[in-house]
């Protein structure tokens, strides 16, 4: 699979003559097309399984005392995720804009995220600049890729760890930081945290933060992250405004 660096350099390939650009485009059509096809060949069987296997629970409770009956419940489980999370990536890149009014739109994503943390002691503190500029986006990607790294967060800090959000306009920009005081991320790390199936989280897919990449990259925007090991982590994102937006589409 085609990597968000890969493609970058494939486009180029494609603005260098009308033949490279067709041979490309077909090759980058037929990948995108396969991934969606096995992933929905697998999900179809992985999805009976699953029912399967909670009606099996249902009638016979007395296999959850059965050696590895968790495990592979866990693991189908895991096995949904992976494969909700590839379609993501997959179709990370393709866009369906409208106009998002941001203040709105980060305080209804924060008061979302901020359910999962009511039985736990973790502060949520967020700082949203009033009456931000809109921006051309898709909503629906856009709150995905920030949930995961709010998700990522969470999941970094303590117990009565501390999360930090904030939306802001700068020059012709809005500027997000997503901060937490978790375990850090190794610097040796940091250069390949974004790419494909990489990933240094128990059980975590490694797509979650590919995704974030190729859905704000989509978006014309950036991404940057800043760790210091056992202090903290922030992701700092650059979404630009919608007339900016326009112009560049």
């Amino acid at each position: 699979m085609f990597t968000l660096d890969d493609e970058k350099q494939l486009h180029r390939l494609m603005n260098e003559n009308s033949d490279n650009y067709m041979l490309i485009q077909k090759l980058l059509d037929f990948q995108q097309l396969t991934i969606s096809k096995i992933s929905h060949e697998i999900r179809n069987p992985l999805t009976l399984i699953s029912s399967t296997l909670q009606l099996i629970q249902k009638q016979h409770p007395e296999v959850t005392h059965f050696a590895y009956w968790k495990q592979m419940l866990e693991d189908i489980s895991f096995m949904k995720t992976l494969l909700e999370e590839l379609s993501l990536y997959n179709n990370g890149t393709r866009l369906h804009k409208t106009v998002i009014h941001t203040t709105d739109f980060f305080n209804r994503l924060i008061l979302s995220f901020a359910t999962t943390l009511t039985e736990s002691s973790i502060e949520l503190t967020s700082n949203i600049e009033q009456n931000l500029p809109n921006i051309a986006g898709d909503p629906i990607k856009l709150q995905e890729a920030l949930l995961n790294l709010l998700t990522n967060a969470r999941d970094a800090v303590k117990p009565d760890g501390k999360i930090y959000f904030s939306a802001q306009s700068k020059d012709e920009s809005i500027i997000l930081h997503i901060k937490d005081n978790g375990c850090g991320i190794p610097q040796s790390h940091l250069s390949d945290i974004f790419t494909p199936f990489t990933t240094y989280k128990e059980n975590g897919t490694g797509l979650g933060l590919a995704i974030v990449k190729a859905v704000t990259e989509a978006h014309h925007g950036t991404v940057y992250v800043k760790s210091i090991p056992f202090h903290s982590t922030s992701f700092t994102l650059t979404l630009p405004i919608q007339d900016k937006c326009e112009k560049d589409s």
